[in-house]
């Protein structure tokens, strides 16, 4: 079984995300304290593309860490990931 990664460090996460030819996003409607996703091709209406800056700072703001994982079951990669809480804040 593969297993998910959680990680607060923003390089980390900008690296997974463009790899996978993501894009920082935001729930629309959501600007003040903003949901945050990741846009994958092709471009989810409910969604508005942020900045990186603005990305992390919300992240930081809300005290996200990033739940992601790597690979697939498979061997595949994977764009499985999620907004988590961080333990011990």
């Amino acid at each position: 079984m593969s297993e998910a990664t959680t990680t607060t460090d923003h390089e980390v996460i900008r690296n997974w995300i463009e790899a996978r030819g993501g894009r920082p996003s935001r729930v629309r409607g959501t600007e003040d304290g903003g949901l945050l996703r990741i846009d994958f091709a092709p471009q989810d209406d409910d969604l508005e593309a942020i900045d990186w800056d603005t990305f992390f700072e919300t992240f930081e703001d809300r005290k996200l860490a990033f739940l992601h994982q790597d690979l697939t079951e498979d061997g595949r990669t994977s764009r499985f990931n999620k907004f988590v809480d961080r333990e011990g804040d």
